[in-house]
């Protein structure tokens, strides 16, 4: 098909697609957009259509697609979070409130004991993946299989927080 064949037949196609982008949008001036859009989109897009396939259910797909893309990113831009529930779960306890250095201190000293109590072979993955390694440069740096370094900071863990379990607050 050539293009100009292919832009006559989007163009013949297009007047079916209004009513549909306003069943979709419920307002003229957006399934005005939404068409526009999707044409532009097809016609980008000529060389991903085969030839024998039902063109006004491409257009059709690519319509709703993106009608879908365009309402998601407006949902998650103005979605607000209600922090209100949130603050209940805080803790009003005193004793967590930090008001000078020496608390912190004492704190980090503790926490650095624990991490250097950590057999070699779990320090260094889970340090090196606080620092901020990914998983896969933890085993392409160490030459150890990737779930052997997920599991040696699983481990880590679990004894970083036995061992800090004074520090929990359940």
């Amino acid at each position: 098909m050539t293009a100009v064949e292919f832009t006559n037949q989007v163009q013949e196609i297009s007047v079916a697609l209004r009513p549909a982008a306003m069943t979709l949008t419920r307002d003229a001036d957006d399934a005005r957009d939404l068409v526009q859009e999707t044409l532009l989109k097809a016609l980008l897009n000529r060389d991903k259509f085969k030839a024998g396939t039902n063109m006004k259910a491409w257009l059709y797909t690519i319509m709703r697609n993106t009608f879908i893309n365009n309402y998601n990113k407006i949902t998650k831009r103005s979605t607000k979070i209600d922090t209100t529930e949130y603050f209940q779960y805080f803790t009003a306890d005193d004793s967590f409130i930090t008001y000078n250095q020496a608390t912190a201190t004492f704190m980090m000293a503790d926490i650095n004991r624990a991490i250097a109590g950590l057999n070699e072979d779990f320090r260094k993955p889970f340090v090196m993946y606080y620092i901020g390694y990914k998983y896969l440069e933890i085993a392409d740096q160490l030459q150890i299989p990737i779930g052997t370094v997920k599991n040696r900071i699983h481990i880590a863990r679990k004894e970083l927080k036995k061992y800090l379990k004074i520090y929990s607050t359940n």
